[in-house]
């Protein structure tokens, strides 16, 4: 299916897991996508790989490398998207970082770089993309949140806070946008397959696997999938929506 056929879509955080997951099955679906991360090499291969798999080697995927952090480097980056293509039809906020402490540990450093992180360039994206979708009367903004952000858990009070912000952001500019046709959603995953994951001492992991009552992990297909719904017209009639993806955990 061409759930996305003709659209242009920005994902950030694309290099790999939930957002590399993103990119490949929106170009599968038809759309341009425009691949946003830090590391250009990395992006060019998933480029590549990308224009390969989609029928008759059709360029589906754009390389957009900048740090989702520097507000002038995003604005060059919209302005070029405006300039090349004249819309923007989906953002799927997806980059994010991971840097747990205990209350009491928490560098100042570390709070500032995850807010900017997970928050604040998601709000600063959401601005960016409205401006453009507004002017054009449609449009869908995936915000990736966390079951963190919606229930919390020990040792991640920054990643959490952070996480529940753009809980919070998402509900509020669904009802700011809705008048414009743009639909904004957040989508919750829970314990998926991700280098985050891996991270993680192997009794932590079990733990966590525990905890899940379809009792496997989360593939970022699974997330992927969530975010094609929420990007085409489907959800014609889906805004300020927190979808879980989390295989029934509870924390």
């Amino acid at each position: 299916m061409d759930l996305l056929l003709g659209k242009i879509a920005l994902i950030t955080g694309a290099t790999r897991g939930i957002g590399k997951a993103t990119a490949s099955i929106f170009a599968r679906n038809g759309a341009k996508v425009l691949l946003n991360g830090r590391n250009e090499q990395e992006l060019k291969l998933l480029a590549d790989e990308i224009n390969e798999l989609t029928e008759f080697h059709v360029r589906r995927a754009e390389v957009v490398a900048y740090d989702v952090c520097d507000d002038n480097e995003t604005k060059r980056t919209f302005q070029y998207i405006q300039k090349q293509y004249k819309r923007l039809d989906v953002l799927v906020n997806n980059a994010g970082i991971l840097d747990d402490a205990l209350l009491g540990m928490i560098q100042y450093s570390q709070l500032q770089q995850t807010m900017e992180t997970n928050l604040f360039a998601t709000i600063s994206h959401m601005q960016w993309s409205a401006r453009l979708m507004q002017r054009q009367k449609t449009g869908a903004i995936i915000n990736i949140s966390s079951i963190i952000g919606r229930v919390g858990n020990a040792g991640q009070v920054v990643y959490g806070a952070s996480k529940a912000g753009v809980i919070g952001a998402t509900l509020s500019a669904a009802k700011e946008l809705a008048s414009y046709n743009i639909r904004v959603n957040a989508i919750a995953p829970g314990f998926i397959d991700t280098d985050m994951v891996k991270q993680l001492p192997e009794s932590k992991y079990l733990e966590r696997l525990q905890s899940i009552a379809m009792q496997r992990i989360g593939k970022p297909e699974e997330v992927a999938n969530t975010a094609l719904y929420l990007a085409s017209d489907l959800s014609s009639y889906v805004t300020g929506q927190v979808i879980g993806v989390d295989g029934g955990m509870l924390i």
